[in-house]
């Protein structure tokens, strides 16, 4: 089994900034069949959004809302991704989902809140 614990998140004016963080424990085999790591929001009252990944290799992507403002990275001896948000818009108000994706095993965290607004 694999945990994810979020943190950060919370309340800020647009055009301010936030970092997320996101650390996975438990048999999360990373080293052995690598693991992808990321961030996907949910908006009320629309879909899923892909926010961004990172793998093993530590090659990002990113969703076209979000290219050029957010930046992901990981440290991957602790399991631990980041995500980095700038310049943050009232569009980005969503719940913050953190998963972890390898062989046979797909994990989403609880989820943490961002509010941009004035």
């Amino acid at each position: 089994q694999v945990q994810l614990v979020e943190s950060g998140g919370g309340l800020v004016q647009p055009g301010g900034s936030l970092r997320l963080s996101c650390a996975a424990s438990g048999s999360t085999l990373c080293a052995a069949l690598g693991c992808t790591m990321g961030w996907f929001r949910l908006a009320s009252g629309s879909q899923r959004d892909m926010v961004a990944t990172v793998s093993n290799s530590g090659t990002a992507n990113y969703g076209d809302s979000v290219k050029g403002r957010f930046t992901i990275s990981r440290d991957g001896a602790k399991n631990t991704v980041y995500l980095q948000m700038n310049s943050l818009k009232p569009e980005d108000t969503a719940v913050y989902y953190c998963y972890f994706e390898r062989l046979g095993l797909k994990v989403s965290g609880q989820g943490t809140r961002i509010t941009v607004s004035s």
